[in-house]
């Protein structure tokens, strides 16, 4: 861009550019900052751009920027129905538009902002499906596609009609199963498993943790555990006295001593080498297995 058309064009305060507020600022002043901005006229965006396109000037790529912030809070405003800070999709969206700037081609003959919101767009979907809901609602393409038209598609507040079902997958070209699963997931909310700090006792009891049976306390469930594990033990250290010395003495080195007992340990004591020891090992475990049938749950934690 020559020194000339530089001079031409609408100054940001040369070296005293409007200065945005930061984090940590109101958000009604950031809005009030950006509206002060002017608007570049077509020329002034096409000299900018080619100046940032063939120089990599970063003052122009700054006044391409501050020049669109307001048209990101325009196309973050469209999706204050997801509930989330409208601050904070505007900061997603600003993000796109400086992604946008840094693509964009000024030969191609369009103007920045038809190119840039679809890089704004994308920011902002990726930043609500990651928030909207602490499970993800859309993992694939059509079922982002779907998430995203689902909304403006219904034409009332109500549960769709089969007949509103089958034009939305028609036009969205999705099947009618996925539209019906879409819609049950957005009219869902989520609920926090246990009850908040704030929680009074009246409404503790609404927590799915206090819908769930405790039964640690159980005398029955106790008696029944407790027999369980006797009978256990008990058909273990039957089968293994049923086994020859050697292999009961390598399963209970290896599995049931507090010091589990290494393969090369075992090969030493007997002479043999470690891989004869493995296989020692793993055919004691299939008798044990024919032994205590009832109770072979037990083996695989031993494997």
């Amino acid at each position: 861009m020559s020194s000339t058309s530089r001079n031409n064009l609408k100054p940001v305060e040369s070296g005293k550019a409007l200065q945005l507020q930061l984090p940590g600022q109101s958000f009604e002043s950031y809005l009030a900052a950006i509206s002060q901005i002017p608007i570049l006229t077509p020329e002034e965006e096409k000299e900018l751009a080619i100046s940032y396109y063939e120089n990599d000037d970063v003052e122009a790529t700054r006044r391409l920027v501050l020049s669109h912030l307001r048209f990101v809070v325009h196309i973050a405003r469209s999706y204050n129905g997801y509930g989330l800070p409208l601050a904070d999709l505007v900061q997603e969206g600003n993000v796109g538009l400086l992604k946008a700037v840094k693509r964009f081609n000024p030969y191609v003959g369009v103007h920045l902002v038809s190119f840039a919101v679809h890089w704004i767009r994308a920011e902002i979907h990726e930043y609500i499906l990651r928030n909207w809901r602490l499970v993800r609602v859309a993992t694939t393409k059509a079922k982002r596609k779907l998430f995203f038209n689902l909304r403006s598609a219904k034409r009332s507040h109500g549960w769709l009609t089969n007949d509103e079902i089958d034009r939305i997958a028609t036009d969205l070209g999705v099947d009618q199963r996925d539209v019906r699963e879409m819609e049950s997931r957005m009219s869902a909310h989520d609920t926090s498993f246990d009850m908040g700090n704030d929680s009074d006792d009246d409404s503790a009891y609404l927590a799915p943790q206090n819908q769930l049976e405790d039964k640690r306390y159980d005398p029955g469930a106790e008696l029944e555990l407790e027999d369980w594990r006797t009978k256990s033990t008990q058909g273990l250290y039957q089968a293994l006295e049923q086994l020859d010395h050697r292999s009961r003495d390598i399963l209970t080195k290896r599995w049931l001593s507090e010091e589990k007992t290494s393969l090369h340990q075992l090969a030493e004591k007997y002479s043999v080498s470690a891989e004869r020891i493995r296989q020692i090992e793993a055919s004691a475990m299939g008798k044990l297995r024919k032994l205590i049938n009832p109770q072979h749950a037990l083996l695989p934690a031993l494997n």
